[in-house]
Order: structure tokens, then C-alpha cells, then sequence
């Protein structure tokens, strides 16, 4: 039917797997407090965000470690150990997957992840990824979420109308720009919530 839905676009972090750096660098550091402040103010967000434009870990360590000497050790296991950082599935949210799939739902993906980290991370879980048809990551393209470029790059590459897909992400400013485009964009919460919008966009069955 005309204007209804035929597609889902899935973000990874933290609607497919929850993902921390906290998951790996508990693991290297005891002293709570200590790891507190390394995540805050070290390895932070703003910093890693420079991988998913595109950057290469090589050069974002070496400046992060030139200012943090003292941590340099800990900044390195960042990219060999970056899988570490995720620490399993969200729940309920695999089982979708395979239902969409089941169902001959068109899945496609769109991710802010690093060139680098996404191959080892998506080998790691190929059985997950294997029904999607395509995803596109932002380091790879140079392009972030919420740029409306990236958006228009997915649906040009994934031949899909705005109209056509439902856009799920944790982040609300990546999901208000996918709505901005005319994309029927909900911000995750969880695994039931999810089913049943989908459900009401009639992919899958009551």
C-alpha cells in the first residue's frame, strides 16, 4: 500500500547491544573512583566521536596519550580492545531481527562506528547481521548521525523513500533529524516497545 512502511532501519549501539566503554576499562581499572573519572574525562565521548567521523584510532591515541601520558597504556587497549566496550545484546531486540526476517521485512542499518572497530565487531556477530541488507557506518562515509546527509546517503544507497522505512535509534537527535526527513523515526526504550510499533506500522503481527 501506498505510504505505508516496507523497511526497518536499525542504529546498533544501544538499541541492538548495549554499549559502555565502562564494560571494557572496568576490567583494567579497581579503584571505582579512578575509573569514574579516566571514563569522564578521558576516554570521553567527544573524544570517540572522532572515530566515528572517520578519524584513525593510530592518530586520536597518540594525541589523547601526549596529553595524558599517565594513561597512555590504558588509551591503547581502547582500539585492539574495542569490543570489549559492548557487552551483549539488548534484550529482545535479536529475536525482532529474526522475526522482521522471518517475515521478508527489508533490514538495513545505520551506524556511527568507527572504519576500524566496525569489521571486527560485525565478524564477531555475523549471525546477528547477517539478514541486513545493508548498513551504512559513519566512518566509512565520514558522515555522522544526526547530519541529514547521512540519511539521505542510506536511503539513496538503500533505494527507499523516507516513507517507506521505520527508523529506530536511542539518541533523540538522530531520530528528530530522520524524522525532519519525513521518516518515521521512534526513539528505543526497549524490546516490547519496539515490537509493538511495529506492529501498529503492520510489520509484523499482533
Amino acid at each position: 500500500m501506498a505510504g505505508r512502511a516496507k523497511a526497518v532501519i536499525f542504529d546498533i549501539g544501544n538499541v541492538l547491544f548495549h554499549w559502555d566503554p565502562r564494560y571494557l576499562y572496568e576490567r583494567l581499572i579497581d579503584d571505582d573512583r579512578a575509573l569514574d573519572a579516566f571514563v569522564r574525562d578521558v576516554v570521553t565521548q567527544e573524544w570517540h566521536f572522532q572515530h566515528d567521523a572517520g578519524r584513525d584510532f593510530a592518530e586520536t591515541s597518540a594525541e589523547l596519550a601526549a596529553l595524558y601520558p599517565q594513561h597512555a597504556d590504558l588509551i591503547a587497549a581502547w582500539g585492539p580492545r574495542f569490543n570489549e566496550s559492548i557487552s551483549g545484546p539488548v534484550p529482545g531486540m535479536h529475536e525482532i531481527v529474526a522475526e522482521l526476517d522471518s517475515a521478508g521485512v527489508p533490514i538495513f542499518g545505520i551506524t556511527n562506528f568507527s572504519h576500524e572497530f566496525w569489521p571486527p565487531f560485525r565478524a564477531e556477530w555475523e549471525s546477528v547481521f547477517a539478514p541486513f541488507r545493508d548498513v551504512v557506518v559513519s566512518g566509512e562515509e565520514r558522515l555522522v548521525k544526526p547530519d541529514p546527509a547521512i540519511y539521505r546517503l542510506a536511503l539513496d544507497r538503500f533505494g527507499l523513500e523516507p516513507q517507506d522505512a521505520v527508523f529506530v535509534d536511542d539518541n533523540p537527535n538522530n531520530v528528530a533529524a530522520a524524522a525532519a526527513l519525513g521518516i518515521d523515526a521512534v526513539q528505543f526504550t526497549d524490546a516490547a516497545a519496539f515490537r509493538a510499533k511495529l506492529v501498529e506500522a503492520r510489520l509484523l503481527p499482533g
